[in-house]
């Protein structure tokens, strides 16, 4: 048996497994595409606007811009996340759609790697419904903001293989509720989202820089949506891509230890 941080063997065929996932999705196009357009709404007129009355500005910066990079790297996490958890399990477990393609010429590899993928594009067509919302509010600094919609990708692959160790080690669907609610949950209030980190003691903002990969994600949208650019944004890019590739990996390797009876 493979380590579980051992480089697993994924062929191109990976992109069946994604091209699969697509044809569902866009098939069913009309359930898909409002959630986000409305999320982003709704957080503008909640948060945005609602709370924005009373507090008027961020270190100089409108509330409501402060907010609008934090709901875009909120939408990478939680499209990626339940894509690659519950979404995953299903097609795992209930549909048993990951028999039928590995009984094919498509590995177990090939089949996550597939799942993985496809949970950062989720991520990717997230952002692209939402930018255009709050780009037509004014919240977000065009052209630079357009780097968003790669930057969910790579945020939306880390986010996925986080996902992906958490159904390979799931005894069941319910039990996903648990990474949902006392991880996710606390990381979108927690991680620079609607209020800065500098806020919080020391020790929480060192636990939110070195834990919670929000916080680099939100921190790198920021810096794009409100055209305010830093060395910084290197370090984070950086802290995202050896996350998700340390955790496509070791997810890619769990559930080959799943699959394999």
């Amino acid at each position: 048996m493979p380590h579980i941080f051992s480089i697993p063997r994924i062929t191109r065929r990976a992109w069946k497994v994604w091209y699969r996932n697509m044809v569902v999705f866009v098939r069913t196009w009309q359930v898909n595409f409002f959630p986000p357009l409305i999320e982003a709404l709704l957080y503008l007129f909640a948060i945005g606007i609602g709370i924005g009355t009373y507090v008027k500005e961020i270190d100089g910066i409108p509330y409501v811009n402060f907010i609008a990079p934090a709901i875009l790297a909120i939408a990478v996490m939680n499209s990626a996340f339940f894509e690659c958890t519950y979404g995953s399990y299903v097609r795992m477990y209930y549909q048993k759609s990951f028999d039928a393609m590995i009984a094919t010429p498509l590995s177990i590899e090939d089949v996550i790697a597939g799942e993985l993928l496809w949970g950062a594009t989720r991520s990717v067509i997230y952002v692209v419904i939402m930018l255009p919302v709050l780009a037509a509010f004014g919240v977000v600094s065009l052209p630079l903001a357009l780097l968003a919609i790669p930057l969910g990708f790579i945020g939306g692959l880390m986010f996925a293989g986080i996902a992906m160790c958490f159904t390979s080690i799931s005894p069941g669907i319910d039990t996903l509720n648990y990474p949902a609610f006392l991880f996710i949950t606390p990381m979108a209030l927690f991680s620079g989202t609607f209020f800065p980190l500098t806020l919080m003691p020391a020790f929480l903002q060192y636990i939110a820089q070195a834990l919670l990969p929000l916080t680099h994600l939100v921190a790198i949208m920021r810096m794009l949506t409100l055209d305010a650019v830093s060395w910084t944004i290197v370090l984070n890019f950086a802290w995202i891509a050896i996350v998700a590739t340390i955790f496509c990996l070791l997810s890619i390797n769990l559930m080959r230890r799943r699959l394999i009876v």
